[in-house]
């Protein structure tokens, strides 16, 4: 058990902590997070944590803004105790989707997001599939991005598929889906969608050869859901034997479980960066991985001030 990592956990994802913790052999931090009678957060760290090596884990999954205040709070909280040092272990990070400008008068979300952890206290941020890369660059402090493809690819290989091909379903989507190919030794297809406005997709055309084989729609998330079955249907037109869908994180907001249940979709594997206990018993198409090793191994790592990118070699 590696010696002085602390691992505080929020409240969003009390089932990825435990396995974290449970996969380090480190018991998680005592701490006391309750809201007020109005509906302000109380944060208090009851075991010392001074001179530690602080790990915060927590997804900013819905309540969004909840989680992320509750981190933030957290990490101050540390700060103020005397930690060493303080990393936000960020599954899921909400707010990704506002990158940059694409209309006037409009904010830079996850941006904004960075420069709030950085002024709580957090010294350096892990995170799961960023929805842009470019995401790290906001951040002036380190950040490591893990990717979960590794856990998605040793599920994927284990199937039995027919002549599988990996099908991006949008073009900005296709490097994602281009690596994830490689490591698979198969083909690739791309969706050619048009969006009309947020959350709104029309699948316009399907590009590569899809007949008669299986096809696997990869994504960093399924939100809505509109654009995975949409993109599924168009497949199934072009003559796919059976579909599939991979995504790192299953947002699931909105009609998602209901149209995922009446689409041609044959399965949805996906990972618990967003805890999913109560949406799996509503949509049996759901396959959970988990990636708590993942994380656990790169905690060890920070830790110890050895390499993240050899994980992924």
């Amino acid at each position: 058990m590696p010696e002085g990592i602390k691992l505080i956990s929020g409240n969003s994802h009390k089932g990825l902590s435990n396995e974290v913790s449970e996969n380090l052999g480190i018991p998680l931090c005592d701490a006391t997070i309750t809201p007020f009678s109005d509906g302000e957060l109380m944060v208090q760290i009851n075991e010392n944590v001074r001179g530690s090596d602080a790990f915060v884990i927590q997804a900013t999954c819905p309540p969004v803004n909840d989680n992320i205040m509750e981190l933030l709070l957290i990490i101050d909280a540390l700060k103020r105790a005397s930690a060493a040092r303080i990393t936000a272990v960020i599954s899921y990070y909400g707010y990704a989707r506002q990158d940059r400008k694409v209309q006037p008068r409009v904010p830079i979300s996850s941006k904004l997001i960075a420069d709030l952890i950085t002024a709580a206290g957090a010294n350096r941020v892990l995170a799961v599939d960023l929805h842009a890369g470019q995401i790290q660059g906001f951040f002036n402090i380190p950040v490591d991005h893990l990717y979960a493809s590794a856990v998605l690819v040793d599920y994927v290989r284990k199937r039995n598929f027919k002549d599988l091909v990996i099908v991006s379903p949008d073009a900005g989507g296709v490097e994602r889906a281009r690596a994830f190919a490689r490591k698979l030794q198969c083909s690739l297809a791309i969706i050619d969608k048009r969006r009309e406005m947020a959350n709104v997709s029309q699948v316009m055309n399907v590009i590569g050869d899809v007949k008669g084989r299986d096809t696997l729609i990869l994504d960093d998330m399924i939100d809505t859901a509109g654009t995975t079955t949409q993109a599924a249907l168009a497949l199934k037109e072009k003559g796919s034997h059976r579909v599939y869908a991979a995504s790192t994180h299953a947002v699931l907001s909105g009609p998602a479980i209901d149209r995922i249940n009446d689409s041609v979709i044959e399965e949805v594997i996906v990972t618990n960066t967003i805890p999913l206990d109560s949406k799996k018993e509503s949509c049996k198409k759901l396959t959970v991985l988990s990636i708590a090793s993942l994380l656990a191994d790169a905690i060890k790592r920070i830790h110890e001030e050895s390499s993240i990118s050899s994980l992924f070699e």
